[in-house]
């Protein structure tokens, strides 16, 4: 089910030098290859303005935070946090949001990462329902983002039997090997959700992967 923040490179170079006593010659060894380098992430301006507080953004950290594992819309689809990167945006009062980046090994490694990402957001209503008979979810599809390879925004309703009630705005964009997730959310409904600001937010996401 939905998660929410309420209270709101890497790189190695190792070259070995191999004395030659009897040439007197120095050979190095082939180099070490460096680690993937994180993509490029949203600062906090970059977020969709929230009309009480501002927003404050944390370091960007390699792997995938253990509570989007659990996630019943991400958790599967983002991989075991090999080469991905994520970044918590939260503000002093309830509105939280996380953005998860993966740099994949090729152009298709990437395709088929995106439309995983995207066909899991598409179901995780109907899965969210399946897992608790207390919870009602509704997906609201916003469109595609004509934006680098792509990108496709989505709003996430949650309903509990008590009637408290989230909103979530999920996207997901590419832009060649990299593929970035961006999750925004807060109590509320629909009409809470600033669905224009989080598309330029999505925008800028894809536009800064590289």
């Amino acid at each position: 089910m939905s998660q929410h923040t309420r209270s709101a490179a890497l790189g190695a170079f190792t070259a070995l030098a191999i004395t030659g006593l009897t040439l007197g010659t120095v050979l190095s060894a082939p180099a070490v290859a460096a680690a993937p380098k994180a993509p490029g992430f949203l600062a906090a301006k970059d977020l969709p303005p929230h009309p009480g507080s501002s927003w404050t953004a944390g370091r960007v950290t390699a792997g995938v935070p253990e509570v989007l594992e659990l996630d019943t819309c991400l958790g599967k689809a983002l991989g075991g946090g090999s080469n991905t990167w994520y970044r918590e945006f939260r503000t002093d009062l309830d509105a939280g949001a996380r953005q998860v980046s993966a740099e994949l090994p090729s152009v298709s490694a990437a395709k088929g990462r995106f439309s995983r990402v995207d066909k899991d957001i598409k179901s995780c209503a109907k899965r969210i329902e399946r897992a608790d008979p207390e919870l009602e979810a509704t997906l609201r599809d916003y469109g595609t983002l004509d934006v680098e390879e792509g990108a496709h925004v989505y709003g996430l309703h949650v309903e509990t039997s008590w009637g408290a009630t989230d909103i979530r705005l999920l996207s997901v964009g590419r832009d060649g090997r990299a593929v970035t997730v961006v999750d925004w959310g807060q109590m509320g409904d629909f009409g809470d959700a600033p669905v224009k600001a989080f598309k330029k937010t999505t925008t800028t996401a894809v536009k800064k992967l590289h």
